[in-house]
Parts: structure tokens; C-alpha cells; sequence
């Protein structure tokens, strides 16, 4: 019935939205930067998965944070253009016919996916930024909270993806 990636992915789902929702939304890097730990099951999705499957998880996920926020919409708008790009830049950063349903991951692409997981977050950030602020009266400080925020996001994916091959490194060495 269930695979169990798909176990594996409702897992990441509620512990990406509780992380989000009980720690990292309380977190403000020098008043400008929110790190947006939720991005990266987006980004984890398997590069060949139906591409109307990516965009419902994506808005899904943006909509359970808009709920627990009380952000109207702004986290599912941002996340669900996020999974309807994901495809056009999976495709001019690695070649997506060499990889099947394989889950994008660093230890896989390499500096393919350093540069994906960095677009993506820049993406979501202008996307959601822009449409939070609703202005670019002031477009030094929206730049400042979208740099911020995407640096914050990205090093969160790297720690993500390091401790995720470290775990994989471990488990083969033992086996």
C-alpha cells in the first residue's frame, strides 16, 4: 500500500512543519533573516515525480504553515510557485534524464545541487518576502531580509543534507 519513501516523506512533511511552525519562526537573524526549514521538502521531492504531485504537496505544505502562522495564504503562494518552477530548474541545473525517480540529493549531484537548492530558496524567498511586505517602498531592507533568509534556509538544506549523508555513510559502513 505505502512505499516506504512514502512513509519517509510524510515524516519529513510533519517534522519540517513542526520545526518550522515551533522554533524556526521564532528566530530572526540580526531582525531581517527567518529561516524557512519547510523549502526543503520541496526540494527533496524525487526529480521525476508527477509534476501535478509536486505542486499539491507544495501548496499543502505551505498551507498547513499558513494555518499554524496565521499568514493568509502568503507561505502557500510562495511555496506553490516554488513546485511549479521546480521542474524548469531541475532541468538547467542537472540532467534530469540521467537521475530517473532518484531523490535530488548532495552527495548524488554535487555542486549541481548546491546551485538548485540555493535557486529554489532565492525563489521562494522573493516570492514570499514581496508578497509579505506587499511594498518595495523600502527596497534595501526587502533585499536584506531576502538575502538573509535565503542564506539562512540554504546552510539549514546543507546541515539537512550532511547530516542525511552522514547518516547514510554510517549505516554502509556498518553493514
Amino acid at each position: 500500500m505505502f512505499k516506504s519513501s512514502n512513509i519517509k516523506y510524510i515524516i519529513m512533511f510533519v517534522l519540517l512543519v513542526l520545526l518550522q511552525v515551533l522554533v524556526l519562526n521564532r528566530i530572526s537573524f540580526l531582525g531581517y533573516g527567518v529561516p524557512f526549514a519547510y523549502v526543503y521538502f520541496i526540494i527533496k521531492l524525487p526529480i521525476r515525480s508527477n509534476k501535478s504531485l509536486v505542486i499539491f504537496l507544495s501548496f499543502l505544505i505551505g498551507f498547513v504553515i499558513d494555518l499554524f502562522c496565521n499568514t493568509p495564504g502568503i507561505n502557500a503562494a510562495a511555496s506553490t510557485f516554488v513546485g511549479l518552477v521546480r521542474w524548469p530548474v531541475q532541468k538547467l541545473f542537472f540532467m534530469v534524464d540521467d537521475y530517473d525517480e532518484q531523490t535530488p540529493r548532495l552527495s548524488l549531484l554535487g555542486g549541481a545541487f548546491i546551485r538548485y537548492a540555493i535557486f529554489l530558496t532565492l525563489i521562494h524567498h522573493i516570492v514570499l518576502i514581496s508578497i509579505e511586505s506587499f511594498s518595495y517602498f523600502n527596497l534595501e531592507i526587502l533585499l536584506q531580509r531576502i538575502l538573509l533568509s535565503t542564506l539562512l534556509t540554504s546552510l539549514l538544506v546543507f546541515a539537512f543534507e550532511g547530516l542525511s549523508f552522514k547518516k547514510k555513510n554510517s549505516w554502509q559502513k556498518t553493514s
